[in-house]
C-alpha cells in the first residue's frame, strides 16, 4: 500500500517487529525524528530513548532502544538496535531494583574502568526508569 512504510525491528536476539506501518518515531542521535512513508533516505545512529511505531490500524507500539541505528531507503525503515524492550514487558519494581543494584556496582568499583562501565550500566537504566 502507498499510505504504509515497511519497517522491520531488529536486536541482537530476536526480530522484534516487521510489518506496514502509518508511522515510525525514532530517537536519533542528531535528534528525534519521524518516518513516514516514501520518506527520503536517511542512516542515523540511535541515542537510548522510545520508539513509537503508529500501525496502519491506529495502534500505538512503543519499544525503548538502547542505541542502534535507523536506516530508511525505498523499501522502507529498518533498525538495528544494541538493545530493544518493549514498554509493556517493563516492571518498575524489577527495573528499580536494577537500579539500585548498578548503582551499587559504582559504589563497589575498584577502579576507573570498572567504574565507568557500572556508571554507563546506570545511566542506561535511569533512562529506561525514566521511560516509564
Amino acid at each position: 500500500m502507498a499510505d504504509t512504510l515497511k519497517f522491520e525491528l531488529v536486536s541482537p536476539e530476536r526480530l522484534l517487529m516487521s510489518g506496514d506501518v502509518a508511522q515510525v518515531n525514532v530517537p536519533g542521535s542528531e535528534g528525534d525524528f519521524g518516518v513516514l512513508p516514501n520518506h527520503a533516505p536517511v542512516l542515523s545512529t540511535l541515542k537510548p530513548g522510545i520508539i513509537e511505531v503508529s500501525g496502519s490500524d491506529g495502534k500505538q507500539d512503543r519499544i525503548f532502544v538502547r542505541g542502534g541505528f535507523a536506516e530508511v531507503n525505498p523499501g522502507g525503515l529498518t533498525i538495528l538496535a544494541e538493545e530493544a524492550i518493549h514498554m509493556d514487558d517493563l516492571d518498575a519494581a524489577a527495573l528499580a531494583q536494577q537500579v539500585q543494584n548498578a548503582q551499587e556496582d559504582v559504589d563497589d568499583a575498584t577502579d576507573d574502568a570498572k567504574r565507568q562501565k557500572a556508571q554507563e550500566t546506570l545511566d542506561q537504566l535511569k533512562q529506561l526508569q525514566s521511560a516509564l
